[in-house]
């Protein structure tokens, strides 16, 4: 009796200690929202060979689920609307919309899914993943500098933020639209760089 005594108290202890081992990696994990108010994609692409055109497109959202134990185990998925689309002139955005660029009659939103998140440094990651636009999915790599720890705003909602940055070939995603100007330039550019201002709200 004794050595089964013995034998229950082992098998509750072990049981206790997986269930705090399972307990402590669930609370190194936890989710984020994507701040639609606070986030914002940006672009920019020469025109005319001359300037460059800049916009936005928003809302974002999105989910981030991280593991503050092993951030390369973390993901994030997220959803921009072309709708938004803003280049502060009306007729280019309606351009922009048609089916000569984005299509957002067919394809209303862009979006990106993580497949791989390499660390850098404390706050500099790499962060591959599969970018969709109008219907076209390509692997792309956004170069992310993010903030380390959470902060804490006046409503007591846990923040973080983080910047991302990438350049695109418009055309590899089917965009292709172009006017070649008598000079031999064009209309558009081809490579587009972009960069999203993330901003993210714990959620659990």
């Amino acid at each position: 009796m004794r050595t089964m005594h013995g034998f229950g108290q082992r098998a509750a202890w072990s049981l206790i200690t997986v269930l705090a081992v399972g307990l402590a990696g669930a609370a190194e994990a936890s989710t984020w929202k994507i701040d639609p108010g606070h986030t914002s994609a940006q672009f920019a692409v020469r025109h005319l060979m001359v300037s460059t055109v800049r916009g936005t497109i928003a809302p974002v959202t999105g989910t981030l689920n991280l593991d503050a134990a092993d951030v390369t185990k973390s993901t994030v998925e997220s959803t921009i609307d072309v709708n938004g689309i803003d280049t502060r002139e009306p007729k280019r955005d309606a351009h922009l919309k048609s089916p000569d660029f984005f299509d957002a009659a067919k394809y209303p939103t862009i979006t990106f899914k993580s497949k791989k998140i390499t660390k850098l440094a404390d706050t500099k990651f790499q962060v591959t993943g599969d970018l969709t636009i109008r219907g076209v999915t390509r692997e792309v790599v956004l170069d992310v500098d993010g903030q380390p720890k959470p902060v804490q705003d006046p409503m007591g909602n846990l923040r973080l933020g983080a910047s991302a940055t990438t350049k695109l070939n418009r055309k590899d995603f089917g965009i292709t639209w172009t006017k070649v100007l008598d000079g031999g330039g064009v209309v558009v550019g081809d490579e587009v760089t972009v960069t999203i201002e993330v901003e993210l709200v714990k959620a659990d």
